[in-house]
């Protein structure tokens, strides 16, 4: 049956199901069309997609079949109309069902899942050609086709191989799997066709552009360059490599760190590392082993200093997978994973480890600066202090402050003032010279500077609110404050 979505964008589609005897799906205005692209050698499937027929299974029907069909709906016009259809095998310029067996042959590898096939076909400009007499054909009948309208030719080929690939391996076509396969195809024979472009649009080949030569270039250009209609090619193209991935997986958690010497990710200046591990190393390397992916990508829920412990609940982080080889862990294999992580050191722990979706990832990042994160910071004052010389700043509460860029940031963070806020305060008196200071604040705060100043570079601050000079000496992160991933019975 067909979907409303189908019939809505294809309402042609519907004459497929009312008259059997025009099995391709083509109605009278799709006939000049059709018998303008048959007339210069274009194979049927290309004919199906310039006439905008969105139906796969036409695709999918043998060559010949599909060439009789449609020659006799050519011939069922007007006797202007009528074309010669005696040849058995006319050129084609894009692929034919018949050679795709060969395809099949070699891309099966025994895996046992398969999403779709991609295929790298340099036809641009000879579809950018045929499109341009499709355009005036349709022009004549007074409609309006966008190009984008028309079937892609990676689309259809898709909808050929497909389904050949998902009975050869034996597999069903659930839509999910990660495993693609990429046909890249050459032909020797139209190599120069796009030359023409290098000088004709010679911004569109910068490496800092994107744009596309073709909707740059004005017709009146592409035809004083190029032949429209395409002449035929005299040999077919050919598959010149296949290449198998697998696309990318999500792993999300919670990470603690216990160490002060530890960067959240490797620290490297002027090609010399500073530290000899990261979080993300300690993570990763486990990840990487288990799932054999290529490369990976972290990322994390804000970030803490070298000499900045997180405790709690622990970070998020999530980390993407290139490639992987293995898929798919069930819960318990994911706890062992986890049990190994946090075995092969002391200086981090990870909870709540987790397959995730690409899309669930967006969680991790959405509202940053709205979020708030609870700290503990270590005091040191210059002058002598008593309990009752810091108690009042248990009792301020939606402080603002007025942040310059840290001068420790400034040389990888733009030069500017954000206002941020501290929620609640709470002291805890240690003795004359110290004090311990517990604060939740608006994500993205700068603890370190809202206690010494830096240099007044924030307003307030912890010295100018006691009238003394104040600096810190440990800061802790006590809870980050996004219900992300969800939690787990670890």
């Amino acid at each position: 049956m067909i979907s409303g979505a189908t019939a809505k964008r294809f309402p042609h589609c519907l004459s497929f199901f009312v008259d059997f005897t025009i099995m391709i799906a083509l109605t009278e205005k799709d006939r000049p069309v059709a018998q303008r692209l048959l007339s210069f050698g274009a194979c049927p499937r290309c004919v199906l997609r310039f006439c905008r027929v969105g139906l796969q299974a036409s695709y999918r029907r043998p060559h010949k079949e599909l060439l009789s069909e449609l020659c006799e709906f050519l011939q069922s016009g007007r006797d202007e109309n009528k074309l010669s259809c005696e040849t058995e095998n006319p050129p084609c310029k894009k692929i034919k069902l018949e050679s795709t067996k060969e395809i099949e042959e070699q891309t099966l590898n025994g895996s046992h899942q398969l999403s779709h096939v991609d295929n790298n076909i340099n036809a641009a400009v000879e579809n950018y050609a045929a499109w341009l007499l499709v355009k005036e054909e349709i022009g004549k009948q007074d409609l309006v086709v966008e190009k984008e309208d028309l079937v892609q030719i990676k689309e259809a080929y898709k909808w050929i191989i497909h389904p050949l690939l998902l009975e050869e391996l034996g597999v069903p076509a659930d839509g999910k799997s990660l495993f693609e396969v990429c046909v890249v195809f050459a032909h020797p024979e139209t190599d120069e066709d796009c030359c023409f472009l290098a000088s004709a649009c010679p911004g569109c080949f910068k490496p800092t552009k994107n744009k596309q030569a073709l909707d740059m270039i004005s017709e009146e250009d592409f035809h004083r360059n190029f032949g429209s209609p395409p002449s035929l090619p005299k040999t077919p193209c050919i598959a010149v490599d296949i290449q198998c991935t697998n696309g990318a997986i999500f792993v999300a958690g919670r990470y603690n760190k216990y160490s002060r010497t530890l960067p959240q990710t490797p620290w490297i200046i002027d090609g010399e590392r500073k530290m000899e591990s990261s979080v993300e190393e300690l993570i990763s390397e486990h990840l990487m082993a288990t799932f054999k992916a290529d490369s990976f990508n972290f990322s994390s829920s804000g970030r803490e200093d070298v000499d900045v412990r997180t405790l709690g609940n622990g970070r998020p982080f999530a980390i993407e997978l290139v490639n992987p080889r293995r898929v798919y862990l069930d819960a318990a294999e994911m706890k062992v994973l986890q049990q190994t992580i946090n075995n092969s050191s002391d200086k981090i722990q990870v909870r709540d480890l987790q397959l995730v979706t690409r899309e669930a990832i967006g969680h991790m990042k959405e509202g940053e600066e709205e979020k708030t994160k609870t700290y503990s910071a270590l005091i040191w004052t210059e002058k002598a202090i008593r309990s009752e010389d810091i108690a009042f700043l248990d009792n301020m509460k939606e402080l603002k402050l007025n942040q310059k860029t840290p001068l420790r940031v400034l040389h990888r963070r733009p030069l500017a003032v954000r206002i941020r806020v501290i929620h609640t305060m709470k002291s805890e008196y240690i003795d004359e010279h110290h004090f311990r200071l517990h604060l939740k604040t608006q994500a993205g705060t700068y603890i370190k500077e809202f206690v010494h100043g830096d240099f007044g570079r924030t307003k307030p601050n912890i010295g100018s609110l006691l009238g003394m000079t104040a600096d810190i000496l440990e800061l802790d992160v006590e809870s980050v404050d996004v219900d992300w991933p969800p939690a787990l019975d670890n």
